[in-house]
């Protein structure tokens, strides 16, 4: 969870001095930070900003398979080829590993990287009308692409997507003109997204134990919880292993 993460990087590392930067990428392989104040981290959308000061962002996605590690400073030097960032303190170390994004920008051009996005699920002002609007400015477009665009409404993945669609009783690949509460999806993802923050794990059925968890993300094959029909996994949009649609074909009927 992207939220999670920079309010884990938060904790650790605003207020303090950095002692150490380690960018693990040939871009920035020169880049020191060392001696300057992290100010924040925030997260907007799927991304993380890391605000230091001197009108420095650090700029971090975990796209499908980064993560973000605090524990306390000290220790052997890491060497894992999979580490591409390490920001410390002398309390903390932060190491973000497989990072899809690592890039160092001006806090004021923050836009260049994150203007694009819709309103924040998790922002503290999230405009639920916005989010509505933008969905229905492409009425053709299926549902299941539409929440999935960030330009639409920031922070929604396969696995919020697929337990929203199911909640609803909405078939992944209705047309966004065809469905008349879009804001109740809206506000539904909001509320999945909210209740599982600070989890490390994600919980849509209200049961936390090993595979009762979720409704059908991860489920292909296996019956549906509700009705027992078998829950399918196609491709929906690009063939991209972030684009599977999962849905129980009965409770969301096409």
């Amino acid at each position: 969870m992207v939220w999670r993460a920079a309010s884990q990087l938060h904790d650790a590392l605003a207020g303090r001095l950095l002692v150490s930067s380690d960018f693990r990428v040939p871009r920035y392989a020169t880049m020191n930070l060392a001696g300057r104040a992290v100010t924040e981290t925030v997260s907007r959308g799927k991304h993380v900003l890391t605000r230091v000061d001197g009108n420095v962002t650090v700029h971090t996605h975990l796209k499908m398979d980064g993560s973000w590690r605090v524990s306390a400073a000290g220790g052997c030097p890491l060497r894992d080829h999979r580490i591409r960032l390490i920001l410390a303190n002398e309390q903390w170390q932060a190491v973000g590993s497989l990072l899809g994004v690592v890039e160092v920008i001006r806090t004021s051009r923050e836009d260049t990287v994150v203007g694009h996005l819709g309103p924040d699920l998790l922002g503290p002002a999230f405009d639920a009308d916005e989010a509505v609007r933008r969905l229905r400015a492409e009425p053709d477009r299926s549902i299941g692409e539409a929440l999935l665009n960030q330009r639409n409404l920031a922070g929604i993945g396969t696995i919020y997507r697929a337990e929203t669609l199911f909640l609803r009783g909405i078939s992944p690949w209705r047309p966004v003109g065809q469905i008349d509460d879009l804001r109740g999806v809206v506000e539904l993802a909001r509320r999945l997204l909210d209740a599982n923050k600070n989890r490390i794990g994600t919980v849509t059925t209200g049961n936390p134990a090993r595979g009762a968890r979720l409704w059908v993300y991860g489920r292909a094959g296996q019956p549906c919880r509700r009705c027992g029909t078998m829950i399918r996994r196609a491709e929906l949009g690009p063939a991209l292993e972030e684009r599977l649609a999962l849905w129980c074909p009965r409770c969301q009927p096409a």
